[in-house]
């Protein structure tokens, strides 16, 4: 496996990496300092549409992150209408997703996609709670087996603009497997029935297509955490 430093690049970013380049060029000729600066940006952008590979674990019942980031909410709420889930308290599991994190989004479970749903709306930091409900916002409801239902939103955030969502209504996928994009900042949110033992608590930095959100068949109960 590639180190992270060396992953190769989603083909989204090259347009926008040639971009900054040209752009750093130009700023040379006018100061080397903004050409600096020009450079280091292009680096970043680099940086930014890195697509690592990722070793996702695969019993069944496994629930994995379908994004890198920082645990900011697990809470018990109604699920957005748009997504048709039954009418009652689920689990909502919030990833922020910073502009240095990986911005690739990845598949939580083995299933067939049940539903896609775009919704057009503001941009709030996604870091706020209210983004889950007022922010543009591409969602997916996954049919696992056993008749399982969980659905994952991408959520554009105060410098994020455009979501990319490359899978479709019917088509079967994998957990791990990639299937989006978000830039420059973000947010997802993953929401699981509400008797899902839950593996990771608020304030822990998960890793998307690896980290167990949550295990179906576990008789353990949602685990909770301290600051040390």
């Amino acid at each position: 496996m590639r180190p992270p430093f060396l992953a190769p690049v989603h083909r989204e970013g090259w347009i926008f990496v040639g971009l900054f380049f040209i752009c750093s060029l130009l700023l040379n000729q006018l100061s080397s300092f903004l050409g600096v600066i020009g450079f280091i940006l292009t680096g970043w952008c680099l940086y930014f549409f890195r697509d690592p590979q990722r070793v996702t674990p695969t019993r069944e019942g496994l629930v994995i992150s379908p994004a890198d980031g920082l645990i900011v909410a697990i809470t018990k709420v109604s699920p957005p209408s748009e997504l048709g889930l039954k009418e009652e308290k689920w689990q909502r599991i919030s990833i922020f997703l910073n502009v240095f994190d990986v911005h690739i989004n990845r598949i939580p479970m083995d299933g067939r996609i049940k539903k896609s749903i775009y919704y057009p709306g503001k941009f709030f930091n996604a870091s706020l709670d209210k983004a889950s409900e007022f922010n543009e916002r591409q969602s997916l409801v996954l049919e696992a087996k056993k008749g399982r239902e969980i659905a994952f939103v991408q959520i554009a955030g105060l410098i994020a603009r455009r979501i990319r969502c490359d899978v479709q209504e019917n088509q079967q996928v994998q957990a791990g497997e990639r299937y989006g994009l978000i830039r420059f900042g973000s947010r997802v949110d993953l929401y699981l029935p509400e008797e899902t033992p839950i593996s990771v608590v608020e304030g822990q930095k998960v890793i998307g297509g690896e980290s167990i959100i949550a295990d179906f068949d576990s008789a353990e109960s949602s685990r909770s955490g301290v600051v040390r």
